[in-house]
């Protein structure tokens, strides 16, 4: 018989009491904070009802397909005042608020990165003047800001008359500016389908290149072929559409008349004025965040860099900045949702946007304040959660990753 001595069987662990188990805490915590906030909507949904009732006010969302028998200074899509309805005005009041945000956003971050590169320029001149343009412009209130633009900068303009002539066949005047219009032709769908295969391939081409890189070390002039890609196909096209009599856009220019300016694309005072001071206000805290996130790099990149014979601007490019992007993002994300609420701003100063055509004149007409409120901030609050969703993707392709 042998003498080894009997393994013992491994230890259950003790059992938890379900009062002290962390997991089962935490989820009935959760259900406890879940189940208050919804007792918390009901009853608030309830009493709106209840109050609605008791002012003989209707409810619902049907008020959407009346006729809404106002017009509207600036549409993007067809609205006539006698057919259009208040579902119309929606509409046409949130395509307003984008297309002011989307242009925001691309004007405030290139002129933010300039200004907060500008900020740590060895020139004197160059960091000082940069420097008072951020504390001038982000201590000056956005509302006396958008104020300025239009009374005092373009509403002393002179009239449509003696309409200040830019290059490119554009006019400024009291009126707005005015810009040389596309017109579309029936083969323009041909333009957008060249861009989308252009973006394609540029994107192959980068794949491709970051490989080779990787593999040899050859570096490949990504951003210069990848924009010659993206935009040589869809000017390849227009050109040979051109050529065969069926050129895709047709562009109209505005021309001085005697009394006034016909043709063309008129931007309305209204949308340059808020359009300038979203972009160069947001622009000063985005600078703000970009000095940040470069002074965030280790020195000893920089001086990495340069002892293997970078140039200062390569340096930057290819090292400090995709370093500091990671830094720069989150904030950045914030700018760019506060660009998007601070445009409801607009109503001050007689912009068409979902603020001022919805939450106003629809809201007034109507009567119908939960709803219109209601709608209003679930747009808002979705338009902030797709622009955080698109900039935390972003920022999980530039974050630095741990091996």
């Amino acid at each position: 018989m042998s003498n080894s001595p009997s393994v013992a069987p491994p230890s259950r662990p003790p059992r938890v009491s379900p009062l002290y188990d962390p997991r089962v805490r935490g989820w009935a915590a959760q259900a406890l904070l879940v189940l208050a906030v919804g007792l918390l909507v009901w009853t608030a949904v309830d009493n709106a009802a209840e109050n609605l009732r008791n002012a003989r006010i209707a409810s619902g969302f049907g008020f959407l397909s009346n006729t809404a028998g106002f017009d509207v200074s600036q549409a993007l899509v067809p609205f006539a005042a006698a057919s259009s309805t208040y579902g119309q005005a929606f509409v046409v009041g949130l395509l307003n608020t984008l297309v002011v945000a989307a242009i925001g956003i691309v004007l405030a971050t290139l002129l933010g990165f300039l200004i907060g590169v500008a900020r740590l320029s060895p020139n004197w001149m160059l960091a000082r003047l940069a420097g008072v343009y951020v504390e001038v412009i982000r201590n000056i209130p956005l509302l006396l800001q958008l104020l300025f633009w239009y009374v005092a900068v373009l509403s002393a303009l002179p009239g449509a008359r003696e309409s200040l002539s830019l290059p490119g066949s554009v006019f400024l005047n009291q009126r707005g500016l005015y810009v040389p219009k596309p017109i579309l032709a029936p083969d323009a769908w041909a333009l957008p389908l060249a861009l989308g295969l252009g973006i394609a391939a540029a994107l192959a081409y980068r794949v491709r290149a970051r490989r080779r890189q990787a593999r040899t070390g050859r570096q490949a002039p990504v951003w210069l072929a990848g924009l010659a890609l993206a935009l040589g196909l869809p000017l390849a096209t227009w050109g040979g559409l051109a050529l065969v009599g069926a050129a895709p856009v047709t562009v109209e220019v505005p021309v001085k008349g005697t009394f006034n300016l016909r043709g063309g694309l008129q931007l309305y005072p209204e949308f340059v004025a808020l359009v300038l001071g979203l972009s160069l206000y947001t622009a000063a805290f985005i600078a703000e965040v970009v000095r940040a996130g470069i002074q965030a790099v280790s020195r000893g990149q920089t001086e990495a860099a340069r002892a293997l014979g970078l140039q200062p601007g390569p340096t930057l490019r290819l090292v400090v900045i995709p370093q500091a992007m990671r830094v720069i993002v989150p904030p950045l994300t914030s700018q760019y949702l506060n660009l998007t609420k601070n445009s409801s701003l607009a109503v001050a100063i007689g912009y068409p946007d979902l603020v001022q055509v919805f939450m106003g004149t629809v809201l007034n007409q109507t009567g119908q304040a939960v709803e219109v409120v209601a709608i209003t901030m679930a747009v808002y609050l979705s338009i902030s959660l797709v622009t955080a969703l698109v900039m935390n993707i972003y920022n999980r392709r530039v974050a630095l990753v741990e091996l």
